[in-house]
């Protein structure tokens, strides 16, 4: 299923799924989905969602979600961030709510961008299933 699940958020992510329509590039998809991709990712495999700052070289730091499944880090949006990025340990990131995800769907722009990549991959998961 991981694999099924990784193709199917490749061919997903789009401007409209993305944090930030206008930074958004074919040559680099992931970039700006991690925390919709975190939340569809969790929808299918369990676990909890983190979050973590990133240290790009010579970048500003960037604020970054992935997923923690059985201990194990599962993060498909990793390749957004160029070689030498420093990952800071993952953690919840709640602002006062009960889990990272609530605080994620707490943005009604966020919550609808996880909408539209949740059909987007639940379709092309149906395709990959008929071919």
């Amino acid at each position: 299923m991981l694999e099924e699940l990784a193709k199917a958020l490749e061919k997903s992510w789009c401007k409209r799924t993305c944090a930030k329509t206008g930074l958004w590039r074919r040559d680099n998809p992931s970039w700006g989905q991690c925390a919709v991709t975190a939340a569809v990712v969790q929808d299918y495999m369990g676990g909890k969602i983190v979050w973590c700052m990133v240290r790009p070289p010579g970048k500003k730091s960037a604020s970054h979600y992935f997923n923690n499944i059985h201990k194990a880090e599962l993060d498909f949006t990793r390749e957004q961030f160029p070689e030498g990025s420093k990952f800071e340990r993952g953690q919840r990131r709640s602002q006062g709510l009960r889990t990272t995800r609530k605080y994620i769907m707490s943005s009604d722009a966020t919550r609808k961008r996880y909408e539209l990549l949740k059909e987007r991959v639940e379709a092309e998961l149906a395709r990959a299933r008929k071919s």
